[in-house]
């Protein structure tokens, strides 16, 4: 969350700039110079009489890190290349291939292409592993890898993938690549249209603003607005998509913070293209930040009817602060408080158990608040839904085949098994779903789900311990337990699986358009919102209207 300021502000630095000093750290300016004396001489001493070559760099990128690392995950520092990619997050406009790729082991993954951009037009598909770029070998390169697909526009890369395990090779010409914030948007039936807000960049508000009218032009009378997944980013987009839907000078989100600059108030400033149109907001567990004050300040406002399951709980606001050498600091200044008060924030960075880990909000210590037209809303572990929707919520088995690639992983087998659909939608079988199941088997796919990585920590205890051969019969009991336990849970959870498997596989074959067209005539949260709108008598209950 990146508070938008008018003013300027000058903030001195010092120590290279990796520390920021302001009228309130005077108290504490004596402390804060000794400590840079410490670390200074310190820095100097290793670096001088270390038995190896150090790299300077490399060490303070490391130190500042790992200092920074105990506060918040959202205070970071960013060295040179970490701006720019700091810069393409939050006005979603870069050069290079259009594409979402991540490292796995020694290799370089295509998640998504995108539609018509280089990736896609050199025929990149998503599964793809990219094993060389240009006369750089992906396994020889220890840093972020996929900084060797940018560039300026029209560069021509010439790159080695593997696809199905056979290689490849072909050409990349880059380009400039504007990721939408509003990649979809369209009409669910004759008078409701919908809207997905994925991410909240520099243009945000105008891309949400364009949709909902030309929707209206279009005949829409109530509006699906979808924040699933989102993970935020500008807090004056967030406060311009509420002013589409709210009058003028409404009172959206209030900051809170030990210095006082920092506290400030935030209203909407434009007059609204809509204050009455029927409102319903899609969150789930991945929506976060900016999210969670647009669907926080229009249920707090009784504007919206808020579906899905709770939202993140990140209640937090940050800052950009510019450093020397083209480096910046991103530092959380802030608590923000939505229109009834609450703060949504779901961990406690203060207080963290002996693993470093942050507590998590006790339900039972969450405080109440009312919302303008007195219904009761809770702060401390984000946004609650209106209604709470089981679909909208993931169960550990599916996490676990979230992150381990399970259902990524076979939705590539499938689409080169089964290419012959050309731009039919796959229909997951029974079948397909036993087939699924024996694939995760044959390639040996671990769910490290809480209790497994238990398991196998206890057994890597042991071995130090030099008891494993002690335990073993009753850790491969419990080993197989589990793995049944596992099978069950597959099974018990085949619906909302087999829903992700369809989902991912009808992006390799109609990209993330053909995704949202699926969503608006299938997809369960969206049924249930339409059905909200729909029946005014309910709608207007919730709202207390």
């Amino acid at each position: 969350m990146y508070p938008y300021f008018k003013k300027k502000f000058i903030i001195p630095t010092v120590a290279a700039g990796f520390l920021f000093i302001g009228t309130s750290f005077k108290d504490d300016f004596f402390e804060i110079a000794k400590q840079i004396e410490i670390f200074t001489t310190l820095f100097k001493a290793v670096n001088t009489n270390y038995v190896d070559e150090t790299n300077p760099g490399d060490l303070m990128d490391k130190a500042i890190k790992s200092m920074l690392g105990s506060l918040d995950p959202y205070t970071v520092y960013f060295n040179e290349q970490d701006v720019v990619n700091f810069k393409i997050n939050n006005t979603g406009e870069y050069t290079g291939i259009g594409a979402l790729i991540s490292r796995k082991k020694d290799r370089l993954v295509v998640r998504e292409p995108y539609k018509n951009y280089p990736a896609d037009k050199a025929g990149l598909k998503a599964g793809d592993e990219i094993i060389q770029i240009g006369d750089v070998m992906i396994p020889d390169f220890k840093d972020d890898a996929s900084q060797l697909l940018k560039g300026t526009k029209n560069t021509k890369i010439q790159i080695k993938y593997l696809r199905q395990g056979k290689p490849f090779t072909t050409e990349l010409v880059l380009d400039e690549v504007d990721i939408k914030s509003v990649p979809f948007y369209g009409k669910i039936d004759d008078k409701t249209g919908y809207i997905v807000l994925a991410h909240f960049s520099r243009k945000a508000s105008s891309e949400v603003k364009d949709a909902l009218e030309k929707l209206k032009a279009d005949g829409a009378r109530q509006i699906v607005l979808d924040l699933r997944g989102n993970p935020g980013g500008l807090l004056n987009e967030a406060i311009d998509i509420c002013n589409l839907f709210v009058p003028k000078n409404e009172v959206i989100v209030t900051t809170k913070s030990r210095i006082e600059k920092h506290n400030n108030t935030y209203k909407t400033t434009k007059e609204p293209v809509d204050t009455e149109i029927p409102l319903a907001i899609l969150v789930n567990g991945r929506s976060a930040s900016a999210s969670e004050i647009v669907s926080g300040a229009l249920q707090d406002l009784d504007r919206a009817v808020i579906l899905g399951s709770r939202s993140f709980g990140k209640g937090l606001v940050q800052r950009s602060v510019d450093l020397t050498y083209g480096t910046q600091l991103k530092v959380t200044i802030s608590r923000y408080y939505t229109p009834s008060g609450r703060c949504i924030q779901a961990l406690d960075y203060a207080h963290k158990d002996k693993n470093g880990v942050a507590q998590k909000t006790d339900a039972k210590n969450f405080n109440a608040f009312k919302t303008r037209k007195g219904r009761t809303v809770y702060d401390g572990g984000g946004v609650l839904p209106d209604i709470e929707l089981d679909e909208a919520k993931t169960s550990p088995i599916t996490t676990a085949l979230l992150k381990n690639d399970g259902i990524f992983d076979y939705a590539t087998t499938y689409y080169y098994k089964n290419q012959n659909l050309g731009d039919k939608i796959p229909t997951i079988s029974d079948a397909d779903y036993n087939s699924f199941k024996q694939y995760l088997k044959t390639n040996k796919i671990s769910f490290d789900t809480e209790t497994e990585v238990a398991l196998k920590n206890t057994l890597a205890a042991a071995k130090n311990e030099k008891i494993d051969e002690t335990i073993a019969p009753e850790y491969q009991q419990l080993l197989a337990a589990l793995e049944k336990s596992e099978t069950t849970l597959l099974d018990k959870n085949q619906k909302e699986i087999r829903n992700l498997i369809q989902e991912e596989l009808i992006k390799r074959y109609q990209y993330q358009e053909g995704l949202y067209q699926y969503y608006i005539k299938n997809n369960s949260e969206i049924k249930k919102a339409v059905n909200v709108l729909n029946n005014q008598t309910e709608y207007k209950t919730i709202l207390k209207m």
